[in-house]
């Protein structure tokens, strides 16, 4: 599921205006345009939203599916990559998906809620993928996870989930209390994703499943 997850991810970007792989959509202003309607008609609009349009009701849901540059896709992809496939291990592939799409959709929803006079839209997955981290620091704290930190000159160094993840949260956190109005990073939909993941763990499979690794990194585990 979850590489199934990134394909489809891929697939709609390369096929969507944001990508500029596909001719139909134009060159210049042409394609500014029909990327501006393309993330209008698919992303998350607070104030649509809340409009009661039924058609607005649908994007959380379809927002997951869409990026809006190459950075954001890959970006996306790796953190699922790196903590998708040992959730999804753990979980199962049906209630992977099902706590995947709920979580993103929450995690979308409750960024529009906090932002329900914003007419600026909002696409992406990182609120789903926020819940899979927060589901991996519950299930696998101790999984170590090869780091790059921009003030140790980038070496890749491997430190405990447990380390990593709660270091993540901290500097969304800081982003979101920084963050304006206008374009730029969804953190709030970071911070309840990641909430919704965690709490979701930790109700469902209680803190004596939490799963502690050997000494050497499990077969299933993977590294950006």
């Amino acid at each position: 599921m979850t590489y199934g997850l990134i394909t489809l991810c891929c697939l709609i970007f390369a096929l969507g205006p944001a990508s500029g792989l596909n001719p139909a959509y134009g060159r210049g202003d042409e394609l500014l345009a029909a990327q501006r309607a393309y993330f209008a008609r698919w992303g998350v609009v607070p104030t649509d939203l809340f409009s009661g349009a039924p058609r607005a009701a649908l994007t959380p849901a379809t927002a997951l599916f869409v990026h809006g540059s190459w950075v954001h896709l890959l970006g996306n992809m790796l953190f699922l990559y790196v903590f998708g496939a040992m959730t999804e291990e753990r979980m199962g592939h049906l209630e992977f998906a099902l706590f995947y799409g709920g979580c993103g959709f929450l995690a979308l929803l409750g960024y529009a809620a906090a932002n329900a006079d914003s007419a600026q839209t909002l696409v992406g997955a990182s609120g789903a993928i926020s819940a899979v981290l927060g589901a991996f620091l519950f299930l696998f704290p101790g999984a170590r996870v090869t780091s790059l930190f921009p003030f140790l000159f980038f070496l890749p160094l491997r430190f405990p989930a447990w380390v990593v993840l709660p270091f993540w949260v901290t500097l969304q956190w800081i982003a979101a209390g920084r963050a304006g109005q206008g374009p730029g990073v969804a953190y709030l939909a970071h911070l309840v994703g990641f909430a919704l993941g965690f709490l979701y763990a930790w109700v469902r499979y209680g803190s004596t499943s939490r799963v502690k690794p050997p000494a050497q990194a499990p077969e299933g585990e993977r590294q950006p």
